[in-house]
């Protein structure tokens, strides 16, 4: 009798197959993941993907329904204290959900940016006094005593600012036209050591990437970015 032919897989099934394989859906434990990065650099891009591909609960940067960041980039030095104690209580809010939600989690920006990277690059650009940064350090000391804080942290390096100005102009939010490339660079110079603050301060696990020439939105940059999303994850 003629043995009876198997059925082929057709291509698309294997890559999926592979691609599924490669990148499980969910830790075996909970994981609470952060994504960091200057203005543009796609963080917000990666934590949708990463959220979709492994299964964790996606928490959004709060800035579209932000109520002071239209006014904030109208003027600064009138709106910087008042726009990051908004932030503030916004991301701790997360935390404080984060920590109920029994599946992984992953946050668009992390709660660590603000202080240590925000608040004193406006401090010293003068939209800040010595006192509203006192007085934000304390706020934030009292509001992050007991929330949820990240085990891993996932930063995006992006060292051309021009890349960062071509993509928030290509995302096209109104209130980011006039963001100039001497205030990204600005941004940038306290992005270089952000990662050593993150594991010698706050002792979290760090994974950073450049993504100036890596397109993570599909093919090869793509499957590279949740492969080495994956691995870390892993450790």
């Amino acid at each position: 009798m003629k043995k009876k032919a198997e059925a082929v897989p057709s291509p698309a099934k294997v890559a999926r197959a592979v691609e599924s394989a490669r990148h499980p859906k969910q830790p075996k434990k909970k994981v609470f993941l952060a994504m960091a990065g200057n203005i543009g650099a796609g963080k917000t891009t990666a934590a949708k993907m990463v959220s979709q591909k492994f299964g964790f609960e996606l928490f959004d940067e709060p800035v579209i329904d932000n109520r002071f960041l239209a006014p904030y980039y109208g003027d600064m030095k009138r709106w910087s204290f008042t726009l990051q104690l908004e932030f503030l209580i916004r991301r701790v809010e997360h935390h404080e959900l984060i920590h109920k939600v029994a599946k992984s989690c992953i946050q668009d920006r992390t709660l660590y940016e603000d202080p240590e990277i925000f608040a004193k690059y406006l401090h010293g650009l003068g939209n800040m006094t010595d006192q509203e940064l006192e007085l934000y350090f304390e706020y934030f000391k009292r509001l992050t005593k007991h929330v949820a804080q990240p085990e891993k942290v996932i930063c995006f390096d992006v060292p051309k600012v021009d890349v960062l100005l071509s993509r928030i102009k290509t995302r096209g939010r109104e209130e980011e036209k006039g963001i100039q490339s001497a205030f990204l660079r600005g941004l940038n110079g306290y992005y270089a050591t952000f990662p050593m603050v993150l594991q010698g301060k706050y002792g979290v696990d760090v994974l950073t990437i450049d993504v100036s020439a890596l397109d993570i939105r599909n093919g090869k940059g793509r499957a590279e970015f949740l492969d080495r999303v994956s691995t870390f994850l892993s450790q």
